[in-house]
Order: structure tokens, then sequence, then C-alpha cells
């Protein structure tokens, strides 16, 4: 497949003879090479998962493949991957429930991958936490950039870095915030869930992520805990707090912080 193949859903012919055995055998995570991004495809149809899965391994990439929810789970949560391709429609469970499960994890970057045009469903899937949204067929060039674009985005920030976001600046040294140039005042948890979300801009950051980190764990006596940190963080970063551009809310999933 060259860079520049379009990718179509398969035609169906029997070809599986050769198929599984060299996913399992070529794909594990110890045979790839080292210091590349770990790729998880998650797709029902065979051929052409295993075709994806070669051309991203040519890339450079370590692979990973599943044909399904229950199995993409799974090996999600034995090898956590740096980004996750996850095709709208797989047998035991829609693609996008399998977002929102694997948000609620952790905020890695997933790519949902589907043959339908329908514009509901692309929102829905932004919504619950998808980085992105391709339509079938795809030029492999085009979802190549777009991955790589995301996981630049989404690169890990050292605890001590100094994070821009918009018009913020976040000094986790000196627990100083900037907005516009002008030093800001946050309270111990608003600073440090304004310094997570910032390190996770363009991502989703769930609820319980926010209480592992923030509230170590606890259970918060108030449900709205969160929400009045957010509003608060809001009332101090945003040009109009009532319509925020910077810091989402992604109603029954948690935020996410635009840059």
């Amino acid at each position: 497949m060259s860079v520049g193949t379009t990718l179509e859903p398969p035609v169906s012919r029997p070809r599986v003879r050769r198929v599984a055995p060299v996913e399992k055998r070529e794909y594990t995570r110890n045979n790839a090479r080292s210091g590349w991004p770990l790729i998880l495809v998650v797709d029902a149809e065979t051929p052409y998962r295993q075709g994806l899965m070669n051309h991203l391994s040519r890339e450079g990439f370590q692979v990973e493949g599943a044909a399904n929810a229950h199995e993409g789970l799974q090996t999600y949560e034995r090898v956590r991957p740096d980004l996750v391709l996850l095709d709208a429609v797989l047998p035991d469970r829609s693609g996008i429930e399998l977002c929102q499960k694997l948000q609620s994890l952790a905020p890695t970057p997933v790519i949902i991958v589907s043959s339908s045009n329908s514009e509901w469903e692309a929102v829905r899937a932004l919504e619950v936490g998808a980085a992105d949204y391709v339509f079938k067929p795809f030029r492999v060039r085009e979802l190549m950039a777009r991955m790589r674009a995301i996981l630049r985005r989404v690169t890990t920030h050292s605890p001590e870095e100094v994070l821009h976001g918009g018009p913020v600046i976040l000094d986790p040294k000196s627990r100083e915030v900037y907005v516009s140039g002008c030093t800001i005042d946050l309270p111990r948890k608003e600073f440090e869930l304004l310094q997570l979300f910032m390190a996770h801009a363009g991502q989703v950051v769930t609820r319980k992520l926010c209480i592992d980190r923030i509230w170590r764990g606890a259970e918060l006596s108030d449900n709205r805990t969160i929400d009045t940190h957010v509003k608060r963080i809001r009332s101090k970063i945003e040009p109009d707090p009532s319509h925020p551009r910077y810091l989402i809310t992604l109603r029954g999933v948690g935020f996410r912080f635009e840059t």
C-alpha cells in the first residue's frame, strides 16, 4: 500500500487464511521498533485492519490490533497506547461507546474512523472525547498527518515545564499564572486543576482523573465540587466566562482545554 493510497472498506473475499498468524507474530510490542508511539487499531474487518497495521509499521510506529470492543479494551489496558484508531461500528459495542469508556480511564487520544457520513455521529464522537473523526475511504497520507499532529499536541509535559495555552501562561515552579500578561491569583486546587487541563491541552480530562490527581481519589461530598472549581477558573481566564472559549465542558465526560 503506497502512502497516497486510499483505504476503502474491503470487498468480501475468502482471503483470511494467512492473516491471523501474521498479526499475532508480527505485531507484538517487544518486536516493535522502540522509541516510536504505540498505536492501537480496533476494527472488525481483518484485511482492512491488517493493511492499516502494515502501513503504520512501515512508518515506524509500534502497532497492536483488536477485532472488537472487548478485545480492544483488554489490549488498551495491557499496553496503554499513545493513540487509538477506532472504527465506529464494532460487532459487540459501538466505537463511540468504547471511546467514552477509554476516555474514562485516561486521556488517550482517539481517532474514530467511520464509513458513515452522519453529521450526528461525528458530533457525538467529538462530544464524548474523540480527538478527531475521519470518514472512509480516506487517504493514508492525510491520516498520518492527523495522527502526527495529535501526537505532537499531546506530548507529555514535564511537571515543572511552563505551560502556554491561549492567553494563559502557567509556571509550576513559581506557581504563578498570567492571563494576557496580567498575574491572577489561584488557590491551590484551582491552580492544580488548571495545570492538569493545560498539561493535557486538546485532550479530554475526565472527572475521575480530576478526582484521582487533584483530590487523590478522595470521595467528594458534593458532586458539584469540580464544577465549582472550574467555574471559578473560568471567571479568571475567560474573556466571557458564560461562553467559555478555552476551558470547555463535555457533558457526561469531563473537560478539555483548547488552545
